[in-house]
C-alpha cells in the first residue's frame, strides 16, 4: 500500500508533486475516486479535485508527465491557497521598525523601544517573527575538508566541570585541552586548571610528545593564549607561541572568527570527551583524570568506529598517519612567556611580581620579557639588552650595577670596605685620613668620605693626596676643608720645611683601630 506524504492532510498545503503525480497514474489506469482515496489514506474529496485538475489540464491521456513538468503544471495552473492567518500585532510598527534595523538596532532592544514609544503590549517573540519575516536568511553552505595524513592537527579548550587541585585541596574549574589529527581522529586530551600561555604551550609540548611528532600546520581558536587580535586575514600571533611554532617547525593557522565549523574535528572531540569520558564519572582529583584520560584516548575513543571515516582512529593513525608526522626536535621546546613592560625610574622591569633592571637610558620606554624557566631576557627592538637570573621569591629585586646612573651608582653601592679601597689606590695620606674618618664613627662619616673621594674626579688623584697631606698637617679633616684647599691651589702651595709641632691628641674612650672594622683582605660590608 503507497500512503500519501502527510504533507497532503495539513490545511493550507498541496501534496507533494510526487504523490499528486501517483494519483494521475491510478486516474490513468482507471481507477476510481475511492479505491484511490482507500490505498493512499487520503480523502475523496482530495482525490476529485485532483481528477477535476488533471482532466482540466489533459492529463488523464497520453503520456504520464516527469515530475518537473508536472511541478511546472501544479504553479501555473494550481497555485497554494493558504489559509487566513491573523494580521500581526507588530505590523502597524514596520516603518519604524525598518528604520530601527537600518540603524543596526537588535530586536531585542526594537522590542523595548516599540514598548516605549508605541505602546506595543504584545511579546518580544511576535517581534522577533517579524523580523524573521523582514530579513530572509538564506543559510551558508559547508564544504567538507579532508586534509592528508600528517597535515592538520585541531586544538581547542573545553570546560570540564570542578576538579579537586591536590596542590591547594579545593575543586576548581577545569578544562579540557584537546588536539585532534585531522586525518585519523586520534586525540590526546589533558585537564588544566587555566588557559594561560605557559599551560597552552606545555599542553603543546606533552601533546606532540603523546603523538611522537609534529603536524603541519596546527588550527586553533581565537583564544587568548593563543592568539592576541582575532583578525581574519593577518593575526598577530604571541610571541610565545610563534616562538615554539618555529621550534617545532609547524605552522599556525588561527581560525576565522565565529566559525567553530571549520574546526570541526577536534569540536566533536571536546563533545565526545564530556560525553563519553567525564558524564557519569567522579575522579579523586585532576592527577588522576589525567592518568585515565590517557588510557581512553586509546582504549576508548581510540578504538571506536568513527562516524565519518567509518573506521577506528588509533587504527588509521598507526598505520597511516604516525608516520607522515614531522619529527620531534632533539631537545624540547623550554617553555617561555613573553611580556611588555615599561622601564620604570628606578631603571627596573616588574615580571611576574619581581623586578629586573634595564639600562638607564631606556627609562620609559616599552620593552619586551621573555621568561623561561631559569632566566628572564628584556629586548628592545630585537635586541637583547639584559639577560638575569630568574627571581625565586616575589619581590626579589635582580640588578646589574651597570644598568644605572654612573652618576648615581657610585653612592648607591659604595661599603666603608670600598672606600678604604679607593683610598689607598689614590696615596698614603688619602688613606690616613679616610681610615681616621670612618675610624671614628663608620656610619655617619661614610657620606663624608665619598665626598672626599668624589673630589679625585675634578682635581684628580694626586692634588686630592696632596689636599689630605696639608690637611693632615693641621689636623682638619673636614671635607669642606679639603675642598677649600683644592679651591685655592694650597695642595700645590711649597709650605716651610719646619716641622709643625704635633698636637696631642686624645683618643676617645673605646676608641679602635680602623683595621678592627675593615680587614686588610677586602671585601667586607657594612649592613
Amino acid at each position: 500500500m503507497l500512503l500519501l506524504s502527510r504533507r497532503a492532510g495539513v490545511a493550507g498545503r498541496r501534496a507533494d508533486v510526487l504523490d499528486i503525480r501517483e494519483i494521475v497514474r491510478r486516474l490513468q489506469l482507471g481507477e476510481g475516486d475511492r479505491r484511490i482515496a482507500r490505498d493512499l489514506r487520503i480523502s475523496r474529496k482530495t482525490v476529485g479535485k485532483y481528477r477535476a485538475w488533471a482532466t482540466a489540464q489533459a492529463l488523464l491521456t497520453g503520456p504520464l508527465p516527469d515530475p518537473a513538468a508536472l511541478q511546472a503544471t501544479l504553479a501555473a495552473t494550481l497555485p497554494v491557497v493558504r489559509p487566513p492567518t491573523m494580521p500581526s500585532s507588530v505590523e502597524r510598527f514596520r516603518q519604524r521598525i525598518v528604520d530601527l534595523r537600518k540603524q543596526g538596532v537588535e530586536c531585542r532592544a526594537i522590542h523595548q523601544i516599540l514598548r516605549e514609544e508605541g505602546g506595543f503590549t504584545g511579546a518580544y517573540q511576535s517581534v522577533y517573527r517579524f523580523v524573521r519575516r523582514l530579513e530572509p536568511r538564506t543559510p551558508d553552505g559547508v564544504v567538507r575538508v579532508e586534509t592528508p595524513p600528517g597535515d592538520e592537527a585541531q586544538v581547542d579548550f573545553g570546560y570540564a566541570g570542578l576538579m579537586l587541585d591536590p596542590q591547594r585541596d579545593t575543586r576548581r574549574k577545569a578544562w579540557a585541552f584537546v588536539m585532534t589529527l585531522s586525518f585519523s581522529r586520534h586525540s590526546y586530551v589533558e585537564f588544566v586548571f587555566d588557559q594561560d600561555v605557559a599551560t597552552w604551550l606545555r599542553c603543546h609540548r606533552r601533546a606532540f610528545e603523546w603523538f611522537g611528532g609534529v603536524p603541519h600546520r596546527v588550527v586553533v581558536d581565537n583564544l587568548k593564549a593563543a592568539i592576541v587580535k582575532a583578525v581574519l586575514y593577518d593575526p598577530v600571533v604571541q610571541r610565545a607561541y610563534r616562538e615554539c611554532a618555529e621550534h617545532y617547525g609547524f605552522l599556525i593557522s588561527p581560525c576565522r572568527p565565529r566559525t567553530p565549523e571549520h574546526k570541526g574535528k577536534v569540536e566533536q572531540g571536546v563533545h565526545y570527551v564530556a560525553r563519553n569520558f567525564l558524564a557519569g564519572r567522579a575522579w579523586r582529583d585532576i592527577d588522576q583524570a589525567n592518568e585515565r584520560v590517557l588510557v581512553w584516548c586509546v582504549e576508548t575513543a581510540g578504538r571506536r568506529i568513527h562516524g565519518t571515516t567509518k573506521e577506528p582512529p588509533l587504527t588509521r593513525y598507526d598505520e597511516i598517519e604516525r608516520a607522515t608526522l614531522r619529527p620531534l626536535p632533539t631537545a624540547p621546546y623550554a617553555l617561555a612567556t613573553w611580556k611588555k613592560a615599561k622601564l620604570h625610574p628606578d631603571c627596573h622591569v616588574v615580571f611576574e611580581d619581581a623586578f629586573y633592571s634595564a639600562p638607564h637610558r631606556l627609562i620609559g620606554q616599552r620593552l619586551w620579557l621573555r621568561g623561561a624557566d631559569t632566566t628572564v631576557q628584556i629586548f628592545h627592538e630585537h635586541q637583547l639588552l639584559a639577560s638575569h637570573p630568574r627571581a625565586s621569591r616575589r619581590g626579589q629585586r635582580i640588578t646589574n650595577p651597570d644598568h644605572l646612573p654612573p652618576a648615581k651608582v657610585a653612592g648607591l653601592l659604595a661599603t666603608p670596605a670600598s672606600c678604604v679601597r679607593r683610598a689607598s689606590d689614590i696615596g698614603p695620606a688619602t688613606s690616613e685620613l679616610v681610615g681616621r674618618l670612618l675610624g671614628e664613627r663608620p656610619l655617619d662619616r661614610l657620606r663624608t668620605v665619598l665626598g672626599i673621594l668624589k673630589l679625585a674626579h675634578k682635581y684628580g688623584p694626586r692634588r686630592l693626596e696632596g689636599a689630605c697631606t696639608r690637611a693632615l698637617r693641621y689636623d682638619d679633616l673636614a671635607y669642606a676643608t679639603i675642598k677649600r684647599i683644592l679651591e685655592r691651589g694650597l695642595d700645590q702651595v711649597a709650605e716651610a720645611t719646619a716641622p709643625t709641632p704635633a698636637r696631642e691628641t686624645t683618643l676617645p674612650l673605646f676608641a679602635r683601630p680602623v683595621t678592627d672594622f675593615f680587614p686588610s683582605s677586602g671585601g667586607s660590608s657594612c649592613n
